[in-house]
Order: C-alpha cells, then structure tokens, then sequence
C-alpha cells in the first residue's frame, strides 16, 4: 500500500512554490512554518540561549575556507536543514538578516552533499547583497513578504522580533565563545521547544562539518532524549491483558451467568449458553470437515444472530474469520476466496445469490450452511482446543491500489488488546446493551458484536432498515436501552441533525464513538449541544492495524480549531517517521507508523504489498512496524493530529477505497479507453465518487454503473460518469487530477433534454432534492434518479428530515425516480383523503 517519496505533506499551510524559479526574493511565496508546540497561548517574546561547543567556530571557519565562503553560508545550510525537517518540505523558505538588511531565501533540499548546499546558501546571500545594495539597505520584513523565521548571520542587535516573525536564529560573540540565541514568541513556542531547534541547530552544523560530501537529509536530528520521550512517553500505557483468548473468556461469562441475554436481533434473542452452544456446534462442524488452525473460514451472511455464532464458533475452532457480504458481486467475491486461499464457506439460505454464482468456477471450496450444521447433531459443549496468542483471528479485506482487494491479517492478541481498549475507553460494563450497526466488512463490526461479551454485556444487532432511517434508528437506542455506539461521521452529523430538531434525552446512551472519517470540530460542538451528559470519542485506526489505536475522549468541543486523534490505547506504540524511517522533530509532520500488539501479521498471500507497509522496528526489539501511509503530528499534549493521505486512497462514509481499485474495473469497460476517478463534495451532500472517462463517444451511464458493480461493491462504484474528448494532463504528461476535482464540483448528467416537474408533489419534491443534492432546483429533471443524481444513504436520511417525514428511506430506495416517488406519495395521499405537499 505504502510507496516510498520524499515527505511533501503542508504542516500547517500549503506552500505553493515554483522551483523553476531562481530568485532571491519569491514574492507570493507561502513562508515555510515550524510547529506549534506550546500549551500557552500567551502573547510574549522570550529567549534561550545554547553556548556552541567551543571547537565548532574553529572547523566552520575552516571549512568556509575550502569552500571559499563566507560562515554565516555554512550556517544558513544548517539553518535550512533544520527547517526542512521541523516543516517536513523538500524546499524551505527562511529569512536572512545580515549587514545589508533582512531578506527571504528560498533553498532546496534536494543537494546530494552539504558542500552544493552550501554553495547555494552563498550563492543566494551573494544576490541579495547585490540587489540590495542596488536598492539601498530595507530593515526586517514581515513574514507575508516569505518568511516566519530569521536566521541573523551579522551579529543581531538586541531588538524585538519584528511582526508575523515567529522565531529568530543568531550567532552571537561572547566571553569566551560563541553562542546561539533563539528569541521566539511564546503563543508559537515553549522554552523546551525552542532549546530542541537549538541543539538540531548545532546537530546539523556537526553533520555539515563532520562529512560535507554526505547528503543534508542524511543527518539525522533527533537527540537521544528527545528520542526516549517519543517512543516513552508518548507510547501508549503499558497494561496487562488476560493470557487467554476471546472465546475462553467468553465461556467463562457462559459459566457465570449463561441465561443472561447475550444477543437480540429484532424480536430474536440468545442467551449466553445459547449463543456458545450454537457456536461450539459450528466449531465442531468445521473440524469435522478437516479445519486446521489458521485456515481461513469465510462467512457470507447477513447481521444476524447466526453470523454471530459463526465468527465465534470459527474462533473456537482455530480458524480465521473472513467476512463477505451477500450482496457482494460474485467476481468479487471469487477473487477474495481465491486470495485469502479459502475452502470453507459458511453461509446461510437467502445469502447464496452472488455466492453460487463465484463458487460455479471453484470445486475446490466447499459451502456449509448454518442451517445443515444445526441439523447435524453435534455436541455443544466447549471444545478446550488450544488457540495460540499469535494464532491468526480474521481476515479483513480493503480495497487495493493494483485493482486487487488485499487482505490484512491480525491476530487473536491484537484482536483482544483492542477490545479490552473500547472496554476501558468507551465504559462498556456488565449489562450494558452495545449496537451492532457497521456492515460486516467494516472492520469496526467485530468489536461492535464481541466487546460486550467479555463484561456481561449484550450485543443489539440493529437491522439496516433501522439504519436507514435516522428516527427509526434513535428508536432503536431507546427501545434497545443502548449505552454505546459507533458511526462513521457523517452519519452522527444526521443523527445530530435529528436530534436538535426533536430532541431526546436517550437516558441509557452513554458513550457514542465515531471512526473512519475526521470529525469536524463543528459538529463535535453540535453533539454537546444535543446530549451535554453523553461522551463523544473519537477514534482513529486501520484494519491493519487490528482496528483503532488511538481514542480521543470528550465531554466537551475541543479548544482548537480540530479534533486530534487522542492518545494510543494501552500496548500501542506510535512513530512519526521522515521518508526514512527516523523519528521526526516533535511536532513536525512525518507518516504515521505503528508498533506493538495492535500490528497485524501482513497481507494475506501477498508477500509484495506485504513488504511495501510491513517491517520489523527499528526501535522496538521484536516488534513489527506497519507504516500507514496516512500523515500526522504530536501535539504538545501527546495527542495524534492527522493531516491527510500521501497516496490515492480516500475514506467514504467509513470505507477505505483505493482510487487505483475503481479506475482499474472502469478501464477493462468494452469503449473506455481512459479514465480516472475523483472525489467531489458539496455541502449537504457529503463526499462521493465522480468518474472521468475518455471513450469515441459518451456511454450511457447506467450501463458502466452495471459493469462495475459486477465486480466492486456499492460503495465504490461512482455515482456520476462524466464522459471527456480528452482527460486533462498536467504539464509533465499525469492526468491532471485538480482540474478533475474541480470539474467534478459542477458536473451535471449529460444526454438528455431537461423535463421540468409538472405536478406540485414533483415540484414540492425537486426543491427537496435541490437543497439536499446543493444543486439548482431547475436544473433537476422530473426523470432524475435520487442515487444516481448523487444522492448517499446520508443525504436520503436529510431528505427525509426535509420532508418531515412525509417520505421515508423505504419509500426512496422503492421509488428513486422523481416522478414514480411523486406518483407514489399521490396515490397514498388520495386514499388518506390529504394532499401530499404540506
């Protein structure tokens, strides 16, 4: 998944640099920023002072001898070193103050020795004394003119930092030496943090001095302690877990209290010892057929009680659990069991469509209905089966970049580590009703349908029509009496939508988590507001990753502008990492690794991908490391910040979808003969997918939304095809993917004449969908199609709210065509006697 670059990710802000640019000056340039890293956000300037190690004047003098350049040259390469690895940019922009005055230099990074880069730093002091000497000498410039930092090379007189200049650098001359000042304002920078810059200061000259041949970005700058606090301090706690797996500890609550309900769905419910009866008769069922331990068991089946006797009783039975859905396309599924190397099928009567239609071209996999294994007898006692801690637990798999999902392992100890972490974290305790709500190949549904188990709990396996209607959803809380859930982001926000709309008191709900997108400060705020007294959790993770690894729990809307991450859950280890593989500057922006129990064992049957993300710590005995391809930072309080991908991989609604896996289905289209898809999004209507494609002529759009629904599910098959004479390419020949994105925010379906609504339910009916679908009322067609037109599960659930209810998800999803759902609501209303409009 992971592919090695150079780190380009913004820190803060997005530098916009033309490097084909050679000027001293780069007016419009975006000045290079350091982190942030204090906890007081008080106005002020403050200094520290670091004395330099007494030999380095006397090797500097005399390496700018060699180099037949001035000192202060050496120091501004250092200088940019330093800024190059707090900022995480190839090129920095900084200012240099000197005899002539105050100026903004822009440096490359990418010099393979430290003398070229010094070369440079002389070159661009040569220019600016020139230009500046011509113009006559300017005082200090503010940071909008391309610098927030200044580097003093001419002996800085004691003067305040001038405006939008956050730190100063200078080499000052004292009793017996030399030191380096660093006056900084303390609402950027704390005293610790501007010693740290001191001491990368003079680890940089070392470097420099010590080998000037060597590479710049070879030096690495994190000091021994500072080192200790990140893989220390900043190290989730340490805590012990039980020495016994999931399925032992659950029949241990078996034997405590085993007709306690464990599981409801709808008006079915099983106790505890129904529950591990049902799955020890799986479990046997499955050694019976010769099960060997990790064999990989998939189960295709919807979210019932019997899905939950199989993933337990796969468990018992030493296998792996690989989820499937039944709606999934059979291509789709034959390549997963064709990966995962699976031969066992656990599925039940009604779920066998698309499974029969994979299984017709695979002998070797053999199917085992739920319903013939109860049929056949076996015991239901526990089996005692020894299960490893390192054994193989499940199988979850992602979407992949070369068009082939990839399934990542994890193991029964990381499995266990991130339960016991949503217990602790999220306050899951005896009898406490946990919602089952996430779509079986969502990672986080394994925790959602096992946490409450192993604390006396019960699981409420919410149906998808519940979901899919926010008001019948929140029912279902209160009926079900659920103290804990957890949505994908943009789902909370229509939960929230209707809660302050008709407010509830949910008197049970304790605790509400959200994954699998950021969450926006604004609507954390919006949550409080709804439910003051109910926590609201953040969580961040990957499946790679045995689920979520870091919690950021709330009682309240943060201070900042976003929402951090939260700190690792116990036994995990986090690493920021530059392109390679050190630990980055506190604060600075580097890709996020992960280390400890939570790291899974690598990609099943694929040694390569596996090689890409997966290696061992260099920092931790024994330890693997997964690198995530997702971009972070400490903040000063030991809490994870993300900051975005560096790869082609986006998350909708909690699913990780690579762009790679869509593009590769849309190009094997008979007539497409380039393409490309993008995200698009819009107020009110959320992220959704916009395929680009190049063809002799444009396709009808419903025929390449079946093509690729044969082999990708729903969620990745776009929603608008836009067919294109020719794909915009960037200068160096790419297709040029902003401009796409930039296209796809205006992009209307093509091929038809519009026919404006007729009716006044169809008008009543398109000023519904404009304000939900944020496009122009007369620009909707009385023939559109809702999902089609871009319409989500989510935007559904506000148009419902929209229309007070008056239309609900079922009536949507049965009649998606404007006209045919204005017809319906027509005839409903004339048998009621009351017209439909309000």
């Amino acid at each position: 998944m992971t592919t090695t670059r150079a780190l380009t990710c913004r820190a803060v802000a997005d530098h916009s640099t033309d490097p084909a640019r050679d000027r001293t000056t780069l007016p419009g340039t975006a000045p290079t920023q350091i982190p942030r890293w204090t906890q007081d956000r008080r106005p002020g300037q403050a200094q520290v002072e670091v004395e330099v190690p007494e030999d380095l004047p006397t090797v500097v003098r005399s390496l700018a001898q060699d180099v037949e350049v001035a000192p202060g040259s050496i120091w501004l390469a250092a200088h940019a070193r330093v800024l190059q690895a707090l900022s995480g940019e190839p090129e920095i922009t900084t200012g240099c103050t000197d005899t002539t005055g105050t100026w903004p230099c822009h440096l490359d990074l990418g010099h393979r020795s430290w003398r070229a880069l010094v070369r440079e730093a002389h070159v661009r002091q040569v220019q600016a004394r020139a230009e500046q000497t011509g113009r006559g000498q300017i005082p200090h410039q503010a940071a909008s003119a391309g610098y927030e930092v200044v580097l003093d090379t001419g002996q800085d007189a004691d003067s305040e930092l001038p405006e939008g200049v956050v730190l100063g650098v200078s080499l000052r001359q004292v009793t017996g030496g030399e030191v380096l000042r660093l006056r900084y304002r303390r609402e950027v920078l704390d005293a610790g943090a501007a010693l740290r810059i001191a001491g990368y200061h003079l680890t940089a000259l070392r470097h420099l001095v010590t080998d000037p041949e060597a590479e710049p970005v070879d030096a690495d700058l994190v000091d021994p302690d500072e080192r200790r606090l990140q893989l220390e301090q900043l190290a989730g706690p340490v805590r012990p877990r039980p020495r016994r797996r999931f399925h032992e500890l659950f029949e241990e609550r078996v034997r405590q209290h085993p007709e306690r309900v464990a599981a409801v769905q709808d008006t079915r419910q099983w106790t505890y010892a129904d529950l591990n009866a049902r799955a020890n008769r799986l479990a046997r069922a499955l050694l019976a057929r010769g099960l060997q331990a990790e064999d990989v068991v998939a189960v295709v089946a919807e979210r019932d009680l019997e899905w939950m006797a199989a993933v337990i009783g796969i468990l018992k039975a030493g296998g792996a659990y690989l989820p499937l859905e039944p709606h999934f396309p059979s291509d789709r599924i034959a390549r997963t069991l064709t990966r995962a190397g699976c031969r066992t099928v656990l599925t039940e009567e009604g779920s066998t469509t698309s499974l029969d239609g994979a299984l017709a071209g695979m002998p070797a996999v053999t199917k085992l209905l739920v319903e013939d294994v109860e049929a056949e007898g076996h015991a239901a006692h526990d089996l005692g089966l020894e299960v490893r801690p390192d054994q193989l637990a499940y199988v979850y798999f992602t979407s992949g970049s070369t068009g082939e999902p990839k399934g990542a392992m994890c193991e029964h100890d990381g499995m266990l580590n991130h339960l016991y972490a949503k217990i602790e974290d999220l306050g899951i305790g005896p009898g406490d009703v946990v919602a089952q709500s996430a779509p079986q190949c969502f990672d986080i549904s394994l925790w959602q349908l096992l946490s409450a188990l192993l604390v006396g709990g019960r699981t409420l396996i919410v149906g998808q029509d519940r979901i899919l209607d926010v008001e019948r959803f929140v029912d279902t809380l209160e009926q079900g009496q659920v103290a804990v859930f957890q949505v994908v982001p943009s789902y909370l926000d229509a939960v929230v939508a209707y809660l302050e709309g008709r407010p509830r008191a949910l008197p049970r709900l304790r605790c509400v988590s959200a994954t699998g997108e950021a969450l926006k400060r604004e609507l954390v705020r919006r949550w409080f507001d709804v439910l003051p007294d109910v926590t609201l959790v953040n969580a961040y993770g990957l499946t790679e990753t045995s689920d979520d690894t870091n919690h950021e729990v709330m009682s309240a809307a943060p201070a900042g502008d976003h929402v951090p991450l939260g700190r690792p859950v116990p036994n995990v280890r986090i690493h920021i990492l530059d392109e390679r593989q050190r630990l980055v500057p506190l604060g600075a922006p580097g890709e996020i690794a992960f280390s400890g129990v939570c790291v899974g064992r690598g990609y099943v049957n694929d040694p390569e991908r596996t090689a890409q993300a997966y290696s061992t710590d260099p920092y931790v005995d024994g330890a693997r490391l997964y690198r995530a391809g997702d971009y972070g930072r400490w903040s000063p309080d030991g809490k994870l910040e993300y900051l975005g991908r560096r790869d082609n991989q986006v998350k909708i609604s909690g699913f990780r979808i690579e762009i790679g896996d869509i593009e590769n289905a849309l190009l094997r289209v008979p007539g497409v003969r380039d393409g490309a898809v993008v995200v698009a999004e819009r107020p009110d209507r959320g992220k959704h997918l916009v395929a680009f494609y190049h063809a002799p002529e444009p396709l009808d759009s419903g025929t390449l939304r079946e093509r690729l629904a044969r082999s990708l599910p729903g969620y990745m098959v776009p929603q608008v095809f836009q067919w294109q004479p020719a794909l915009p390419l960037t200068a160096n020949g790419k297709i040029d993917r902003k401009r796409l994105t930039a296209l796809a925010a205006d992009v209307e379906l093509e091929g038809r004449s519009l026919e404006h609504p007729r009716t006044p339910t169809e008008q009543w009916l398109a000023a519904a969908w404009s304000r939900v679908l944020a496009v122009p009322e007369d620009g909707i067609d009385r023939r559109d199609h809702f999902f089609e037109r871009g319409g989500t599960s989510l935007t559904a659930v506000r148009l419902a709210i929209a229309l007070d209810r008056k239309v609900s998800l079922k009536d949507l999803i049965s009649h998606p065509v404007l006209t045919d759902l204005a017809t319906e609501l027509d005839s409903r209303s004339a048998a009621a006697g009351s017209p439909t409009e309000p």
